[in-house]
């Protein structure tokens, strides 16, 4: 489940507001819209959606880019090798 401050960052990425606590209510809007209770409460479970889409997303190119280096007969650890792999 997302952690308080990932839905206020998913909700307003662009920040302007201060947060108190981990309650809605100890939200402050300073430089942004407003959002409501409610809509704070489904933000959780519409982040939840999004991140595993973004997963998702992060495991097919890299399943991908495996299966590219694979029809050349090489290996991530073979490129790490080569100082060109980057994890």
């Amino acid at each position: 489940m997302a952690l308080f401050i990932e839905v206020l960052g998913f909700l307003r990425p662009n920040g302007g507001y201060i947060a108190r606590g981990e309650e809605y209510e100890g939200i402050e809007f300073i430089e942004c819209e407003p959002f409501s209770k409610e809509e704070f409460e489904a933000g959780f479970a519409a982040y939840d959606a999004w991140k595993a889409e973004q997963d998702a997303e992060q495991a097919a190119k890299k399943a991908a880019a495996e299966a590219k280096l694979a029809a050349l007969g090489l290996t991530t650890d073979d490129l790490k090798a080569l100082g060109l792999g980057g994890n």
